[in-house]
């Protein structure tokens, strides 16, 4: 009967709205064994049991019995029959009782009982074991489906919405950004610029001249400063963490600095499988795996992706110390750089024109090439859940590198791990709203149309309202997207630009366009004035006022 509901269990049909696929319904191999075990057992279940009733029938009551014959049996021999085979029922009379009552003269009356209830017994005994099974069949169901929704309330745990992260914050008083991505009413257009936090800015230039790049990502209290100094300028609906995509390369152990001229360079750029091997054993060596086996080591690492995203606390630290700052003045937007990019980058070393190295890694190792973007695309979506629990409300994923391939190899080398990250996130995080800049590659908006994604940010190289009326239409929204280079124009003409790319795309603004954010194309250049960003923003929130 231990195995009853083990075996139910394995053969009731999944017909429950909240049966997981995880449950052990789905494991052949318990399911084989438990089945084996469990017929052999019924069949010794059933032989023992008649065996044992027959035996004692025969032992007990002879034939002459049911003439009304007495039977002399020795107590000494009853008491032994009893020691071998006990009585099947609670409550049923022992051998050396029913011996007792019969040497001491019991009447004929007696022994008809006795007849009477050894043929219960055996009439009796195949219908209690069928309601046995049934009862262990409705245990095991209920016990299966408890199972099953034990599992998925620790699942629901694991979840992090932005209600309960939001009750650790100040509350939001500008959530116009947040109506835009879920396609609710807003009362002015929001808008918020890539590297709006940059150097363009003259208290930035001040503020981090003696300090080297990564150093003012790995400080929370000047990562904050940085992002808040562009708010006490203008009147932006989102705020985006100071932060670099090259720190998620640093986590997984491999150096790179950011070089006067030059821009990121690392030390020791991705050249062959040993080398990323080798990173592979370094990385779990720090948790204590040392004999991981190459084949096993990619799904280790892949296991072990939220430590390695553990290492970029400060990240974390930043972006809480941030949103506390900002006291709901305008939501906080974390990133990450996408797989692809990433892999650009640690291939390439530094700046190129021509991507060869990544170009060689591809063609030539395939396989290899989506090993690393697996592993990479485990850890990008590990860091930006850890940003969402420390106070991110946005996150948003650059895809810098996506002009680098063509269509074709794009949809095989960077949106399945596109869509990776944002399946993972979304899996714990689910009401967390999320962007993608795949950068001037027109031909990824199609791809992106079924993506996880609530937004997709475009280039200057597309017609806004042909994208915006494209995405709308299936769910999703545009961010994006005037060229940055129009900020080079006097302050008047900037202001005209905006409003004639805004009543292109949208009409005269008699009614504001849903799920749209406005921004440029690409980041704020070193030599802009920081004064025609002014405009913009102004420009913008104007627009469609009477």
């Amino acid at each position: 009967f231990f195995f009853v509901p083990s075996i139910m269990m394995h053969a009731i049909p999944p017909n429950e709205p909240d049966h997981e696929e995880g449950c052990a319904a789905h494991n052949p191999t318990w399911k084989a064994v438990a089945t084996v075990a469990f017929c052999t057992l019924s069949m010794t279940f059933a032989v023992v049991a008649l065996l044992h009733t027959t035996e004692r029938s025969t032992v007990l009551v002879s034939p002459s019995l049911r003439h009304g014959t007495r039977l002399q049996v020795p107590r000494a021999i009853a008491m032994q029959l009893d020691a071998r085979h006990p009585p099947l029922l609670s409550g049923y009379p022992s051998s050396a009782s029913r011996v007792r009552a019969l040497n001491s003269g019991s009447s004929t009356q007696s022994t008809k009982i006795f007849q009477g209830g050894q043929e219960a017994l055996r009439i009796l005994s195949p219908l209690l074991f069928v309601l046995a099974l049934i009862g262990a069949a409705v245990f095991a169901r209920k016990h299966k489906f408890a199972a099953c929704n034990a599992k998925n309330q620790d699942n629901l745990a694991l979840m992090v919405t932005t209600a309960e992260v939001d009750r650790k914050f100040p509350p939001l008083k500008n959530d116009t950004v947040l109506k835009a991505i879920k396609g609710e009413e807003v009362d002015r257009i929001p808008i918020w610029v890539m590297r709006q936090t940059g150097r363009y800015l003259p208290e930035y230039r001040e503020f981090t001249k003696d300090k080297e790049f990564f150093s003012r990502c790995r400080s929370p209290e000047v990562a904050c400063e940085l992002t808040l100094q562009p708010f006490r300028r203008f009147d932006l609906d989102a705020g985006i963490i100071f932060s670099d995509i090259l720190v998620v390369p640093q986590a997984l152990g491999l150096q790179v600095s950011m070089v006067r001229g030059m821009g990121p360079v690392f030390a020791r750029p991705l050249r062959t499988k040993e080398q990323w091997l080798k990173v592979e054993r370094d990385m779990l060596s720090r948790y204590g795996v040392t004999d991981a086996s190459p084949e096993a080591s990619a799904d280790l690492c892949i296991s072990k992706a939220a430590d390695f995203a553990d290492a970029l606390g400060y990240v974390y630290d930043a972006i809480t110390l941030t949103r506390t700052k900002l006291d709901g003045r305008a939501p906080l937007i974390g990133f990450t750089g996408s797989p692809w990019t990433l892999f650009v980058y640690v291939t390439e070393g530094r700046k190129t024109k021509s991507y060869t190295q990544v170009s060689k890694w591809v063609h030539c190792e395939e396989e290899f090439s989506h090993r690393i973007l697996k592993v990479m695309s485990h850890v990008c979506a590990q860091y930006l859940i850890r940003q969402v629990e420390a106070g991110a409300q946005i996150l948003q994923v650059f895809d810098s590198h996506a002009n680098v391939l063509p269509p074709k190899e794009w949809a095989q080398f960077s949106l399945p791990y596109l869509n990776m990250v944002a399946e993972i996130v979304k899996k714990e995080c689910p009401d967390i709203p999320m962007i993608c800049l795949p950068k001037n590659a027109h031909f990824a908006v199609d791809y992106l149309t079924d993506s996880p994604y609530d937004m997709v940010s475009i280039d200057p190289t597309l017609d806004l309202g042909e994208v915006h009326r494209k995405m709308t239409a299936v769910g999703k929204g545009v961010q994006g997207n005037m060229a940055p280079t129009a900020l080079y124009a006097p302050k008047e003409k900037v202001s005209e630009t905006v409003k004639e790319t805004l009543e292109e795309a949208f009409g005269d603004g008699s009614v504001l366009p849903k799920r749209y954010i406005f921004n440029l194309g690409s980041g704020m250049n070193p030599d802009m004035d920081p004064e025609n960003l002014g405009a913009i923003v102004e420009a913008v929130h104007d627009f469609g006022k009477k």
